[in-house]
């Protein structure tokens, strides 16, 4: 609520408690003149003012045309009872008249009793001014007549005043207006009527020196009759102007009406004047716009909206050029270098769309910066940008440029007070005599783009031959490898995972494996990497989990001391980004019927630290299934040990780099020991992986590492090899006595070491 509105509210919540007090001051007022009214003075024409004061004057009024105000007989006749009674005999009248003219204007007690508070107020002020001026009120027939007319003058003004003050303040209250300006506004022109009605008591009152009250009751049938036919005539009068200021008004309309609609028309005109001129104008310049807009969509067709750089149409034109006069001039060179901005999508993802916009404008102008005039700069979309460099003199100058551009690409970014850091990938493809199209050029620079990311980002590639040809192997792998689930050729191999303190196998690594038709087993380090990049790797993960989960409740169902057995699976990053993971390993548990506390899935650390937050979160859903987790390759990523301890992880998995260095001493040996310290501080297991010798296998015993596999103990296994393993165990299980019994300096449960 606004100032203005609070204080309207205050005002207005003083009108009751005035009109209260108003009442009060009345009612005190009126009990002081009754008690004091001159009883033996009242006689019959006392009576009969009082009679006809309540039955015939409130409602016979004379207006005044032209002015707010009306000649009321009221006022009249409580002059004339103060002049002929007294100040309080006037006061009891001004009471009964108060509250009959009080119930005529209103329905609420204090609304009525507030009217007539008002006017016994003012009549007995203007009693009690007029003794302490000319003496006793009803003694005027001892005044000279000019002190009788200042006397009659007087007692209007102060009833006028203190009557119109007492309203004056009740409306000021209620509308939260000055009082002046309420007063001025209301009740300012009233005074007639108080005027008035005193001169005519004044007249009343010296009549009855002469003539007797009561003869002055007769002529009154005569003045009802005048004033009826007065109030007649002034009625006849306010319905001919009326009719008058009727006519005046549909006349006035009729004129406005007409003048409207001449003024509609003149519009309509000049609308259509500027119309037809408008299209003449258009009609001269039709051609010169047209030219434009032709310029226009030319240079949208051919430029990057967002940087204003040429597009890959426009880039293209300009190889061909430059391919067509290597034809004709030998001496002529030239080279393409394909860029792709490193770690844009990481900066798009954290500061939005407005802020990856801003970059690529930017690098689009360091681009231009380390270039020359002839050359050209283009962006062929998303983070990738194409430079040809026109003319070289020789390979090292496109070494040089792109040297250069990784330099400036060093200098931070600043986006809108956003600090930003990207680099580049680039690769190189010089001009050749056997280059025909553009498409083979950009192809090879394209190539050498990503040799270059594969090698680390933040550096630049020179293609070459051998490029070409791994690329074509690669696109052949891919493609063998998108039917090779199809054909059913992979196969999945199983790793002994063994108790160290027992010796004890306490289960298996699941290991895929692809068996091509034409050259046999293709090693996991070819063709996983290429899986995860095009996202093979989701059906080819599931299809994994769920044979080992099959395999593994195919041996706990032949044998009960399989029962124990457990089988870990890796989850890739793919994978584990999946919204359902969860849900696709609950339905292969029910699939399979393998109990979850049987199952334990492998993540690797940098898979997991990429997105530590979301990573919690799908570990946490997983683990709720009662599967085991382990963290893979622990101690060769970035981990950070504020989150390890939020992963719900059963395990540490202890890469083969540490275990396969250790000697005593040796820093990779301190490693693994605050791996299993670290390890045990936090209430999980520790699998070592990669165990080759017997000195690494009495290390990490001596560490009391729990876990550990290798081919110290097995290769990868295939089903049917693994099968005679269990064989094997239960056979010499039989014929041994318990691990348990036997010394810890040895790991004795399959007889010897298992090299297969």
């Amino acid at each position: 609520m606004s100032a203005d509105a609070v204080t309207l509210t205050i005002w207005q919540r003083l009108t009751d408690p005035y009109r209260k007090i108003l009442v009060a001051v009345g009612a005190a007022v009126l009990l002081l003149c009754v008690y004091e009214l001159p009883v033996a003075r009242l006689d019959l024409g006392f009576l009969l003012l009082g009679l006809i004061t309540v039955v015939v004057s409130a409602r016979v009024f004379v207006p005044i045309p032209r002015v707010n105000a009306a000649v009321t007989v009221s006022d009249t006749f409580i002059f004339l009872t103060l002049l002929l009674y007294g100040t309080e005999a006037a006061v009891a009248l001004a009471a009964v008249e108060g509250i009959c003219a009080g119930s005529r204007v209103s329905k609420r007690p204090l609304g009525i009793l507030c009217n007539a508070g008002a006017l016994v107020c003012a009549t007995f002020l203007t009693g009690t001014l007029a003794s302490s001026v000319f003496g006793q009120v009803t003694d005027f027939a001892h005044h000279q007549t000019s002190t009788f007319v200042s006397f009659i003058c007087f007692l209007a003004l102060a009833q006028y005043a203190s009557h119109t003050f007492f309203g004056a303040i009740y409306v000021a209250l209620k509308s939260s207006q000055p009082l002046f300006r309420t007063w001025a506004k209301h009740y300012l022109w009233s005074s007639i009527t108080y005027f008035v009605g005193a001169l005519l008591a004044g007249v009343i009152a010296k009549l009855t020196q002469s003539i007797s009250f009561y003869s002055l009751i007769f002529p009154l049938p005569v003045i009802a009759i005048v004033y009826l036919s007065y109030r007649k005539y002034l009625e006849d009068v306010r319905s001919t102007a009326a009719k008058a200021e009727q006519a005046e008004r549909e006349r006035a309309e009729a004129e406005r009406e007409r003048a409207e609609a001449e003024h509609v028309r003149a519009e309509q005109a000049e609308r259509h004047v500027e119309e037809l001129n408008h299209y003449i104008a258009k009609l001269e310049s039709a051609q010169s716009e047209l030219s434009e807009s032709k310029e226009h969509f030319r240079h949208a067709a051919y430029h990057d909206a967002l940087t204003g750089l040429p597009n890959r149409l426009l880039f293209t034109d300009h190889l061909r050029l430059a391919i067509e006069r290597t034809r004709r001039d030998p001496n002529y060179a030239f080279a393409v270098l394909f860029l792709d901005a490193d770690r844009f999508k990481n900066i798009n993802d954290s500061l939005g769309h407005s802020y990856g916009d801003q970059l690529l404008t930017e690098i689009a102008r360091r681009l231009q910066d380390c270039t020359r005039q002839l050359d050209t700069v283009a962006r062929f979309g998303g983070d990738e940008f194409a430079l040809l460099l026109d003319g070289i003199g020789e390979p090292e100058d496109a070494v040089r440029v792109a040297h250069k551009i990784q330099q400036e690409l060093l200098v931070p970014f600043d986006l809108n007070g956003h600090e930003a850091f990207t680099s580049a990938s680039i690769g190189i493809a010089l001009s050749g005599a056997d280059y025909q199209h553009p498409e083979d050029v950009l192809r090879d620079a394209d190539t050498a783009m990503y040799r270059a990311k594969d090698g680390g980002k933040a550096r630049h590639e020179l293609f070459d031959r051998a490029m070409h040809t791994r690329a074509v192997s690669m696109l052949r792998l891919e493609n063998d490898l998108r039917r090779a689930l199809e054909r059913e050729e992979f196969r999945v191999h199983y790793q002994p995972i063994l108790m160290l303190k027992t010796g004890e196998l306490a289960g298996f690594e699941a290991l895929v494996r692809w068996e091509r038709p034409d050259r046999g087993l293709v090693s996991p380090a070819e063709f996983i990497p290429l899986a995860e990049e095009t996202g093979m790797i989701v059906p080819l993960g599931l299809w994994v989990l769920e044979e080992a989960c099959n395999q593994l409740r195919a041996w706990q169902l032949a044998s009960p001391a399989n029962r124990a057995l457990t089988m870990s699976v890796n989850l890739s990053g793919k994978q584990l980004t999946q919204a359902d993971v969860a849900e696709q390993v609950q339905d292969v548990l029910s699939r399979t019927g393998l109990d979850p506390r049987h199952l334990k899935l492998e993540i690797t650390e940098s898979v997991v630290m990429e997105n530590a937050e979301a990573a919690a979160v799908v570990l946490a859903r997983l683990r709720s299934l009662g599967v085991g987790l382990s963290i893979d390759d622990f101690g060769t990523g970035y981990s950070s040990l504020s989150y390890l301890h939020r992963f719900p992880v059963n395990a540490l998995k202890v890469d083969r780099s540490f275990v396969s260095r250790m000697t005593s001493g040796d820093e990779n040996l301190e490693i693994v020991r605050t791996i299993v310290t670290l390890a045990r501080n936090l209430g999980m297991d520790v699998v070592a992986e990669g165990i080759e010798t017997g000195e690494q296998l009495a290390q990490l015993k001596a560490l009391k590492c729990d876990y550990g596999q290798g081919y110290f103990f097995a290769k990868p296994l295939d089903a049917p090899a693994a099968e005679d393993l269990l064989l094997t165990r239960a056979l010499e299980a039989s014929q041994h006595p318990t691990p348990s019994d036997q010394p810890d300096s040895a790991v004795t449960t399959f007889g010897s070491p298992l090299v297969m």
